[in-house]
């Protein structure tokens, strides 16, 4: 699979991955997985999007944001591989949404980071999920997004 392609394909480009700010690891390889930890909609060190979903931001805007996640991840993921020819699938994605009261379309949300994993990977982009709506996440943000990730040997 060219990820990478792809990502020309669809018009889109990884952003330079952004070293963790507290006590923790980007990306964390055992046993053939990758654990990428929650990123967040970011460019370098400017946060794209702030709010709860519901009330400061949109439906659209958070998916946005779900993408961004996303092309995150997979940017720690390329720095963290040499590249991103290792991946095999992905295996699982959690989405936490910071919500307003009474906002209940989570997984609509994260909807938009799933498809765009499918659009880059085919079936080895479809995965399990966790959609999950919180009260506040880290500097405001709207989505977070952390996954696993199946690698070749």
């Amino acid at each position: 699979m060219d990820i990478e392609g792809n990502l020309q394909r669809l018009g889109l480009q990884l952003p330079e991955p952004v070293s963790p700010a507290f006590q923790y690891v980007a990306v964390v390889v055992n046993d053939g997985l990758a654990w990428v930890s929650g990123q967040i909609p970011r460019a370098g060190s400017r946060i794209l999007y702030t709010g709860k979903v519901g009330a400061e931001v949109s439906l659209e805007q958070a998916q946005e944001a779900a993408r961004i996640c996303v092309l995150q991840g997979l940017s720690q993921l390329k720095a963290e591989l040499n590249g991103l020819a290792r991946v095999r699938r992905i295996v699982k994605v959690t989405g936490f949404v910071a919500s307003s009261p009474g906002f209940v379309q989570q997984p609509v949300v994260m909807d938009a980071a799933s498809e765009l994993l499918v659009q880059l990977l085919g079936d080895a982009g479809r995965h399990a999920r966790s959609a999950v709506g919180v009260a506040e996440l880290p500097r405001g943000v709207p989505v977070e997004v952390e996954m696993v990730v199946a690698l070749t040997a």
